[in-house]
């Protein structure tokens, strides 16, 4: 079941997705943190933000608008005060890093790079629920590039991944991007921009207007993005995006990932991940398969 990602070994493919996991204490009393292969944190930044105010989640159908705002205690917190907790754990702990202009994210990766207990950085360019900030990296694949390659040289340790935004025209050409820049990996993808509206009230459902949209209706486009940025790039891509059962996992990783991260899922059943391990630990065993990567991209298209 192990998988290793720029370096990095995973007991399994299964990791929980920024946002939809806390810190991952919070959820030690629903699910054994030991049984995943990874933990990506809710995103930091150096400082605290306190995000939007509410209401910032609206429930949709298949799915899940939010709009957070990027709430967080602040890197120095999280190594002061959840990090220590964290790292008696076996899974391996990715920090989520959100910055609202270019020096936020080298401030925070330079705080980071050296702290023991951090598999990997996740950077964040593509949350669509602030007002400015990481979300204008990912208009034009020469500011992700640009971006990415400026968080690598800040980044001397540890491997980094880039999380891609979705509202693009061609996912490839930003994963492209990425690699050329020197990231480890892609996650592909963060959320859609959606709205809802609450016809008696004639107001948005999000007090921001719109926000992120995610959970199982997403599926089939992540999937799809998924498949098209392994085809364009040899770096490792993460798949995201809906996934709330072992078949889903399944069907990411024959499109190519080589590892998937579950969100919206964790909020109505929070030991989704253990369990989507479980049931690819016994997909494998009941077809004989021996190694997972005999899964990773066999993808059989009909002749």
């Amino acid at each position: 079941m192990a998988v290793d990602i720029a370096g990095v070994r995973f007991q399994n493919p299964v990791l929980t997705a920024s946002g939809t996991f806390g810190y991952g204490l919070e959820f030690t009393n629903l699910v054994d943190l030991n049984s995943i292969g990874g933990i990506v944190v809710k995103g930091l930044s150096m400082k605290p933000i306190r995000g939007n105010p509410p209401p910032r989640i609206y429930e949709t159908a298949s799915g899940m608008l939010n709009a957070i705002g990027w709430q967080n205690i602040g890197a120095e917190a999280f190594v002061t005060d959840k990090l220590p907790a964290l790292r008696r754990y076996e899974t391996n702990i990715i920090v989520n890093i959100v910055g609202f202009e270019l020096n936020d994210y080298l401030e925070v990766v330079r705080f980071l790079d050296d702290c023991p207990g951090i598999a990997a950085l996740e950077l964040n360019i593509s949350c669509p629920n602030v007002e400015k900030g990481g979300f204008h990296f990912n208009k034009d694949p020469r500011d992700t590039r640009k971006v990415t390659a400026a968080v690598r040289k800040a980044a001397k340790n540890l491997p980094l991944w880039v999380k891609l935004s979705p509202n693009v025209t061609d996912i490839r050409e930003f994963a492209r991007a990425c690699e050329d820049a020197g990231a480890d990996a892609v996650s592909v993808i963060n959320t859609l921009v959606g709205m809802a509206i609450d016809v008696e009230q004639r107001r948005p459902r999000i007090r921001f207007l719109t926000g992120g949209l995610s959970g199982p209706a997403i599926k089939p486009i992540a999937l799809r993005m998924v498949w098209e940025a392994c085809q364009a790039v040899r770096i490792p891509v993460i798949g995201v995006g809906g996934i709330a059962c072992t078949e889903d996992a399944l069907e990411f990783l024959i499109a190519g990932a080589h590892a998937v991260q579950i969100g919206t899922a964790n909020f109505y059943r929070p030991d989704v991940s253990q369990k989507i391990a479980q049931g690819l630990q016994q997909y494998c065993r009941a077809r004989g398969i021996e190694d997972i990567h005999e899964l990773i991209g066999s993808l059989r298209p009909y002749e």
